[in-house]
């Protein structure tokens, strides 16, 4: 695949082509996309080992550190549906189940022309690539100039409790860990577009092994995961290093549209962003309003052909 732009030349040399030769079409690429589509048949999550040269780490490292004091930081308690309470129901249940959230997002506006991390996401051969191990018709990097490369950053004390997304995929690259805590745990196909699987769910919940699988992610680790179905969390983090996981949106259309997808907790609103009808962004200080986005609905079942978010469906909540 043809390479000519400065940007995706740049995204070229980061990658470890080696293990991973996603530019050149042939067995070693097939090799790599069958194991990709098999590991996200059996549990719905694949992992590209040392995507990123070791090399190349500590670029990126610097780069979220520089910018860190731009995220917005985050602090709540939610349910694994990401909806209010119900109190009609036992308070064993799923729906009754609140635990606290706390993290931040750095966004896309601060990740420019110079960026290691969007050198990757703008490398030519990266989508295409997802693309075929997703085994999706369609593909496009997002079009929301705060939301299409942003970083995950947590800190000691932070954590995300179990949660479904509210998007079908979601491709993360691992950048730092901390120095305790931070493990990816998963229960994968929990519930189905059909059956919530709310005992099942419990069972997760209650602390089941017997349906958690566990993750240990070291930096330059590219993952692609399945999370609508399948149950996950991060556990709290430890000590004065922080957590970095850059989230690379991918989506079947480019376009931005507000209306389809949930912003993360307390991004700028900018150009790209318009008010709702009837409701102007206010600025506050001479800093453009801070949108907070809160999902409200209930949980339903998911129609099979329900792939309206796919990568594109951004939740937030899920940089893991």
């Amino acid at each position: 695949m043809p390479q000519s732009d400065p940007v995706g030349l740049q995204g070229a040399a980061l990658v470890d082509l080696e293990r991973y030769p996603i530019e050149q079409c042939g067995p070693a690429r097939d090799a790599v996309l069958a194991g990709l589509r098999q590991a996200l048949a059996d549990g719905g999550c694949a992992v590209l080992k040392g995507f990123v040269r070791p090399v190349h780490l500590p670029a990126l490292i610097a780069e979220c550190e520089r910018v860190r004091g731009a995220g917005h930081r985050n602090c709540n308690r939610t349910n694994a549906y990401f909806t209010q309470d119900r109190p009609e129901l036992p308070s064993t249940h799923p729906l009754r189940r609140f635990y606290d959230r706390s993290n931040a997002f750095i966004a896309a506006d601060q990740f420019g022309a110079d960026s290691a991390i969007r050198a990757i996401y703008e490398w030519p051969a990266f989508a295409p690539f997802i693309q075929e191990a997703l085994q999706e018709t369609a593909f496009h990097r997002y079009g929301d100039p705060l939301a299409d490369v942003i970083v995950n950053m947590a800190e000691a004390g932070n954590g995300f409790p179990w949660h479904f997304d509210t998007n079908n995929y979601t491709v993360t690259l691992a950048i730092q860990n901390a120095e305790g805590g931070g493990d990816f745990e998963y229960s994968p196909g929990l519930r189905t577009p059909t059956d919530e699987n709310y005992a099942g769910v419990e069972r997760v919940l209650d602390g089941d092994p017997a349906l958690i699988r566990q993750l240990v992610l070291a930096p330059g680790d590219l993952q692609i995961f399945r999370g609508r179905y399948s149950l996950h969390r991060v556990t709290p983090l430890h000590g004065l290093r922080p957590r970095y996981v850059a989230d690379l949106q991918l989506c079947r259309t480019p376009r931005y549209d507000r209306q389809s997808r949930a912003h993360p907790p307390a991004l700028r609103a900018g150009p790209a962003h318009p008010p709702r009808a009837g409701r102007a962004a206010r600025p506050r200080g001479g800093v453009t309003n801070l949108r907070r986005a809160t999902l409200r609905r209930e949980p339903r079942h998911i129609a099979a052909d329900g792939l309206e978010a796919l990568v594109c469906g951004v939740t937030y909540s899920s940089r893991l």
